[in-house]
């Protein structure tokens, strides 16, 4: 879960200068590459995208 919450802080402290489109975009892109990788942070990572969103909303 720490992990989770780092990844969220990186994402934040990135720079505007490259600004995505939204968060949770760039969060559910992030997941659909760490797929192959780590399944279980890729979750974690789809779950953020869907807080953020809620939280948006």
């Amino acid at each position: 879960m720490f992990s989770l919450i780092a990844q969220v802080a990186r994402f934040f402290r990135s720079s505007n200068a490259s600004a995505p489109a939204s968060h949770a975009a760039t969060l559910m892109e992030t997941a659909d590459v760490r797929a192959g990788l780590d399944a279980h942070h890729a979750q974690e990572l789809r779950v953020a995208a869907s807080a953020y969103l809620s939280v948006v909303r």
